[in-house]
């Protein structure tokens, strides 16, 4: 199997089983904080995105010749990174978080495609990553992250549906009332 091909089935892979773990939470529960740590999933969603964004922008100036210096840097302080998107993402609206999510992830997929067989699997061929193959570098940035998260998420809807009360369908309701009785 190709670098490519193994990449991308790993990328679509680890983004439906996320999708699966928060397909039934209701908005409410994805802007919940707490769900992830002390995180909501929607804060997850925009941490994910922005690391697929950073990514992009590597891959850029990759293509370009050029040092990614700021993938570089996010790579060397993953603490200090993701808090700097945690604080960034305060009052986001959740249909940008999930329209990003998408998008990003969209262009992220047709960037890899940019990248030959050798750009992708072999470990020298970047000097700035220090012998890793730019395919090790797509993986931590991207379904590797997304797949370590996706059980916690999972737990939280699991959770989340265990409290909710058993909702009724408006269909087993009549909504004629017994007191409406014209034979009087």
């Amino acid at each position: 199997m190709s670098n490519l091909t193994d990449l991308q089935n790993k990328l679509t892979q680890s983004r439906e089983r996320f999708l699966e773990a928060i397909e039934h939470l209701p908005d409410e529960a994805l802007m919940q904080l707490q769900a992830v740590n002390d995180y909501a999933v929607a804060d997850v969603m925009a941490l994910l995105t922005a690391w697929e964004a950073e990514l992009i922008a590597g891959l850029m100036r990759l293509e370009q010749g050029k040092k990614p210096a700021k993938l570089l840097a996010a790579l060397a302080d993953r603490p200090a990174y993701d808090a700097q998107v945690f604080a960034g993402n305060d009052g986001r609206l959740l249909d940008q978080i999930f329209d990003d999510f998408q998008q990003v992830r969209m262009q992220l997929e047709m960037w890899l495609e940019a990248f030959s067989e050798s750009d992708l699997g072999k470990p020298k061929r970047f000097k700035w990553f220090r012998g890793k193959a730019l395919k090790q570098i797509v993986a931590q940035t991207t379904y590797e992250m997304e797949t370590a998260v996706t059980p916690q998420v999972a737990a939280f809807a699991r959770q989340w549906a265990g409290r909710q009360p058993e909702i009724i369908p408006l269909t087993a309701v009549s909504m004629e009332n017994d007191y409406d009785n014209d034979d009087e």
